[in-house]
């Protein structure tokens, strides 16, 4: 118990949780502005590896880190149209388009990766982001490495969580978001565009989603692998469950699952001699659905979540 505490109130430990946390915070703003719109984007996993692909490739082929971030978003973009135009005019099921998405994106960033790089054995290294280190600030007792030394891409994550709950709660095209999500006949009756405001807000996500594969690949490590994004996605359309669908609550939770996996990785370092590795590698995900439960009993989600809508149907 002593170990666990003294673990906890490292710096270490919480500077790992949110740097664990980052890609988590991307991918559930970028899954709570789809859902908020009404459409469920199980596209996730598959734009996350399309994101953390196509920023890495940027980068290697030379086009800069902050270019390697854009090419990735629009990647992310370009693959939440697709599952926008299918979900949203169409109508086709959510959950088979989105899935579909996800097995495309994987497919074809694959597939982009052996066509370009065919006889690598291991992926060539790109310089990813560095830790800011920003004078007098990263030098604060614990604030300063937790908070301070991080890449410009965490920060960049935890002012997406503070825009997209001021363009939610502040904005009238938020309000216009929450709106199409819980009753789209009144928008339309409004004059407002449905299906524009449903495919933007997908879009948009998406591009957000995209960003957390790129985290992946730019600044958690410096390559792209084969099975990097483990799950990621999925975590994340948990996490938005959990959070109620609030900004808030989304970013809490993704900060408490990364403080779960760093607290596995330490702990498997302590006594993993004695407890089998497998254990701590599931306790993340076996706390999470614990948490979820608990959560989802009082979440209240957008009433027109999964219903498709056509112009001129009641």
């Amino acid at each position: 118990m002593a170990d666990i505490l003294q673990i906890l109130l490292s710096e270490s430990f919480w500077a790992a949780s949110l740097r664990i946390a980052t890609p988590l915070i991307f991918g559930v703003m970028g899954a709570l502005l789809c859902e908020k719109s009404g459409v469920l984007n199980l596209g996730i996993e598959g734009i996350f590896v399309a994101g953390a692909m196509a920023g890495w490739m940027a980068v290697w082929l030379g086009l800069g880190l902050w270019g390697g971030v854009l090419v990735a978003a629009l990647t992310g973009a370009f693959f939440g149209l697709i599952h926008a135009i299918l979900t949203v005019p169409l109508g086709l099921s959510q959950h088979v388009s989105g899935l579909g998405v996800t097995l495309f994106a994987t497919s074809v960033s694959y597939f982009a990766y052996r066509t370009a790089l065919p006889n690598v054995s291991s992926p060539p290294r790109i310089e990813p982001f560095r830790g800011l280190d920003i004078p007098v600030l990263s030098d604060l007792p614990f604030v300063g490495p937790v908070f301070f030394q991080q890449t410009a891409l965490t920060w960049l994550a935890l002012i997406m969580v503070g825009l997209v709950w001021y363009v939610l709660e502040r904005t009238p095209l938020g309000v216009a978001i929450k709106a199409v999500g819980d009753n789209p006949d009144s928008v339309d009756a409004q004059g407002l565009s449905v299906y524009g405001l449903r495919m933007g807000a997908v879009v948009a996500g998406s591009a957000l989603m995209a960003l957390g594969g790129a985290f992946l690949t730019m600044s958690a490590f410096d390559a792209f692998f084969f099975g990097m994004v483990n799950g990621r996605g999925w975590i994340c359309i948990a996490l938005v469950i959990f959070a109620s669908w609030k900004p808030g609550k989304a970013l809490l939770g993704a900060l408490l699952f990364g403080a779960f996996d760093a607290l596995q990785v330490r702990l498997q370092t302590q006594v993993g001699a004695v407890v089998p590795g497998q254990v701590f590698l599931m306790a993340p995900y076996v706390l999470s659905i614990f948490a979820l439960v608990i959560a989802a009993r009082r979440a209240e989600y957008p009433r027109a979540l999964l219903k498709p809508w056509f112009k001129g149907q009641r």
